[in-house]
């Protein structure tokens, strides 16, 4: 692996919480290296710690020990380099959805001629344009979350952490919107880490699936997913006959059912 390809890297981080009831240790001693363009999903048993790792990357909480580098730099706090998609869409009722994927912009006082029509062509370029005056309410809830991977990907984060962004679909969406999701980080040649408790779903969008173990989290195995399909998306994935060979073996790696 080339040195310079690495976007992100852990280094032998320990996470632990301390409570009233005494201290919790969620990770422990992972280290994982994600290269530049890399699409890279992350399963586990409930409650590993798979959200507290994303929470890491972002710079929202610290390490107990061990160090996290981005671009080869120590993580500090939060950045703008990272983009944080969660399971809600969270997009606010009362603003159109021009004006909330202007959000970001508006926070980190880039409201600048250039960006804002490069928010408004994403918005074309990814099927919303005639949308930008709705309200969330009007659209479906695909939409939102393009709405809400357009309004991340509006900053220009090198990185795009997405935290079970699926989850709040029904199975025939969900599966449409990872296709759409999928194909929109391929096209803006984006760095994604993925947390997810649908294994089909990790194999079917990813380069790489990192399995981790019980709390306290340790990754346990990573496998390079290559699959014999014409067209890399993830429903056309689905359909590769290496698919239920990863399926399998992942299912039987993980203790609990994720």
């Amino acid at each position: 692996m080339v040195v310079d390809d690495i976007i992100v890297s852990l280094r032998d981080v320990t996470k632990k919480f301390h409570t009233l009831e005494g201290e919790t240790e969620a990770i422990k001693d992972l280290s994982l290296d994600v290269r530049r363009g890399e699409f890279v999903t992350i399963v586990g048993p409930s409650g590993c710690g798979k959200t507290t790792l994303l929470s890491l990357i972002s710079g929202l909480i610290k390490p107990s020990r061990g160090e996290i580098l981005l671009n080869g730099e120590k993580i500090n706090g939060t950045s703008g380099n990272v983009g944080y998609m969660l399971q809600e869409d969270h997009l606010f009722k009362w603003r159109t959805i021009l004006q909330n994927v202007y959000i970001g912009l508006e926070i980190k006082g880039a409201m600048t001629p250039e960006n804002k029509k490069r928010t408004e062509l994403l918005l074309d370029k990814y099927g919303l344009g005639e949308f930008k005056n709705h309200y969330p309410h009007q659209l479906s809830g695909g939409m939102r979350q393009r709405v809400a991977l357009i309004r991340t990907l509006a900053v220009d984060p090198d990185i795009l952490l997405l935290d079970e962004p699926f989850a709040a679909l029904d199975y025939q969406t969900r599966l449409k919107v990872s296709d759409d999701i999928a194909a929109i980080i391929k096209r803006e040649a984006k760095t994604a880490i993925m947390v997810t408790h649908d294994i089909a779903e990790a194999i079917s969008m990813a380069d790489r699936v990192v399995v981790l173990s019980k709390r306290p989290a340790e990754v346990k195995t990573i496998h390079d997913i290559v699959l014999s399909c014409e067209e890399r998306t993830p429903i056309k994935c689905r359909e590769a006959p290496e698919f239920r060979i990863y399926f399998n073996r992942i299912w039987k790696e993980l203790d609990v059912h994720v």
